[in-house]
């Protein structure tokens, strides 16, 4: 029987809508379900190539599953390959390409689990996923930098900028796989600054996607379409759980990239970034979602569900703002020269890496002052009719870090004392407590200059509201999920 337009039309959007429903519904089971496939030895995003090898060994002999060595680094660490499934489309997934990026990697051994697992409601996708599609996994493709929790390679060069030199080891095995084992879609896993935003609202972007271009025109092609296509079917998926939270990067053909490269090489790119939540200072809930997004655009790929995806819609995904404060205060009063002034304040944190790839610690830094009103901050703090002041210095010189720990230090917080001078402080010491420390005769900063680490008080009519060591406000519960440490002067 003949149709016309229009009931072709009602058909094409009916099977959209049941596709829409289909894709929710397996997101939220897969949701509800995460904590039985969730690998319970992975606690931590500092991951490492040693604590990551025991874990590929559990997968040998193991449907269904075929382990083997793609390459080893440049230090002569092996770089693993797990394959999964038999089917016609292969899929190369790869992660920590940077090696301070694991969220993917530890979502990837929480796939593994579910790969495995039987007899759970997931018996039909495991099968469909087995028999319609090959997966290729790289679960660290920079295990030097994993082990110094580095974003470069050994040899200090970004993998992501040596898709045409191929300076590296890595990247020699990253083209080798996208050139032998030609796949159809191809998942660049990474970390991003967790300080981006969502265009501009505000809101911090949990995730970003990006179909990379693979000209500097920025054409489309059936490749790229697809790209474009699955990032717009996971924007959908995943937006019941993080409502106006995912964004995407700019499309600016950058030649040196991999992700650009693997586009133009014929293999559909999408670029996956986890970016950062509140109280999620680990990652687990986004690792949470990349395993929702992975098994998600995996499930379109066998069924090419995709395909039915509009890609007008991928333009309208907000594109990454620029860069959050960690914490921005606005409206501070605070003295400058014998005059009162009203200032924003914007700080910002960074991670500093110990000699244990594991450890780490915080410092923070006054990162702009003056007219922020146009800025956002992920803690923000209203101080209009609040006085900037200096935190207070513990009157005595304390002996050594063993003699301060004794000390009363909530209560000496509630009296505005958080800055202490040391006798004797340990090389490379950093202060687990929220305390800022000097040397023995220092004088401590006054505030309020750029590049600052930014300890001070913020009082009303002389009372503490607010008192701030090393840019963690240690105030009710607002710093909750963060490792609080001081700083040293």
């Amino acid at each position: 029987m003949k149709r016309s337009l229009g009931q072709l039309f009602i058909l094409f959007i009916m099977a959209q809508l049941t596709v829409n429903a289909q894709d929710l519904t397996l997101a939220r089971r897969l949701h509800d379900a995460y904590e039985t496939f969730q690998e319970k030895t992975l606690t931590h995003r500092r991951l490492t190539h040693q604590e990551l090898v025991p874990l590929i060994n559990q997968l040998r002999n193991q449907p269904p599953f075929t382990v083997s060595i793609a390459g080893n680094s440049f230090e002569q660490r092996p770089i693993y390959q797990v394959k999964a499934g038999n089917g016609p489309i292969p899929i190369l997934l790869w992660s920590q390409m940077h090696g301070d990026e694991a969220t993917a990697t530890m979502a990837l051994f929480d796939v593994f689990n579910f790969l495995k697992a039987k007899g759970d409601g997931f018996d039909d996708l495991r099968q469909r996923l087995l028999t319609k599609t090959s997966l290729y996994f790289i679960p660290m493709l920079n295990p030097d930098g994993a082990e110094r929790f580095q974003r470069r390679t050994a040899l200090d060069i970004d993998m992501n900028r040596d898709a045409l030199r191929l300076q590296s080891p890595e990247s020699v095995i990253l083209k080798n796989r996208q050139q032998t084992l030609k796949p159809l879609v191809g998942f660049n896993l990474h970390d991003q600054n967790p300080r981006y935003s969502v265009g501009k609202t505000g809101r911090q972007a949990v995730l970003s996607f990006l179909a990379t271009a693979y000209d500097e025109d920025r054409n489309l092609n059936d490749v790229r379409k697809r790209s474009m296509q699955l990032i717009v079917g996971l924007n959908r998926t995943l937006q019941p759980f993080i409502p106006g939270q995912i964004a995407r990067y700019d499309d600016e053909f950058e030649p040196r990239a991999f992700g650009d490269n693997i586009q133009k090489w014929g293999t559909t790119l999408i670029l996956i970034e986890s970016g950062g939540y509140k109280g999620d200072p680990e990652k687990m809930y986004i690792r949470k979602l990349n395993f929702m997004a992975i098994l998600s655009a995996l499930t379109a790929i066998a069924e090419k569900t995709y395909e039915q995806e509009d890609i007008a819609q991928y333009p309208i995904i907000p594109e990454n703002g620029r860069p959050m404060f960690d914490v921005l205060i606005r409206n501070a009063q605070t003295m400058r020269d014998g005059r009162m002034a009203t200032l924003d304040i914007g700080i910002i944190r960074q991670e500093g890496n110990t000699n244990n790839a594991r450890d780490f610690y915080y410092r923070s830094t006054i990162d702009d002052l003056g007219d922020l009103s146009t800025f956002y901050g992920l803690h923000e703090i209203d101080a209009t009719n609040l006085q900037l002041q200096p935190a207070r210095v513990y009157a005595e010189t304390v002996g050594s870090t063993d003699e301060l720990a004794q000390l009363n230090l909530s209560a000496l917080r509630k009296e505005g004392i958080v800055v202490f001078r040391v006798r004797q402080l340990p090389k490379d010491y950093v202060p687990t407590l929220p305390v800022h420390l000097l040397q023995d005769g220092q004088v401590p900063a006054q505030p309020l200059e750029l590049g600052q680490v930014p300890t001070f008080l913020l009082t009303e009519n002389g009372r503490i509201r607010y008192t701030i060591v090393n840019g963690f406000v240690l105030d009710a519960a607002a710093e909750k999920g963060y490792k609080i440490n001081g700083a040293i002067d």
